[in-house]
């Protein structure tokens, strides 16, 4: 019963990292000034492909969160697999905004595990 838990805590939390995503891509969207341009940074993106890409990678979260939570046996696999994606691109994101990036880097950590070492038949 304690993996089941495990398994809809990570579903809500992918959610929540989802919504977060959204908001720092419309954010982004509404305002050129949100974020600021660093001139000398390994990963050379424009702001604006980064507010896109935080946009959809949040809708497609809060899609397989629910997908989690509504008991869906690929959402599993799919959330470890975004859960992961969205790691790398807030681990890319770090100089636009530390402190939410870390903060979306450790939930996906703990979406990682509690999906990878739930049951496979756990029931929420």
């Amino acid at each position: 019963m304690r993996a089941a838990g495990g398994v809809m805590f990570a579903g809500v939390l992918l959610m929540v990292d989802g919504v977060m995503g959204i908001i720092k891509g419309i954010s982004g969207i509404a305002s050129d000034d949100v974020y600021t341009r660093i001139s000398k940074y390994t990963f050379k993106f424009d702001v604006t492909g980064w507010r896109w890409i935080h946009l959809v990678l949040g809708v497609v979260l809060v899609l397989v969160g629910w997908s989690i939570l509504k008991g869906a046996g690929w959402a599993r696999v799919t959330g470890v697999v975004l859960a992961a994606l969205n790691m790398i691109a807030n681990f890319m994101w770090l100089p636009y905004q530390p402190i939410w990036a870390i903060i979306s880097i450790a939930i996906d950590g703990f979406v990682i595990w509690a999906l990878c070492t739930a049951p496979s038949k756990a029931v929420i």
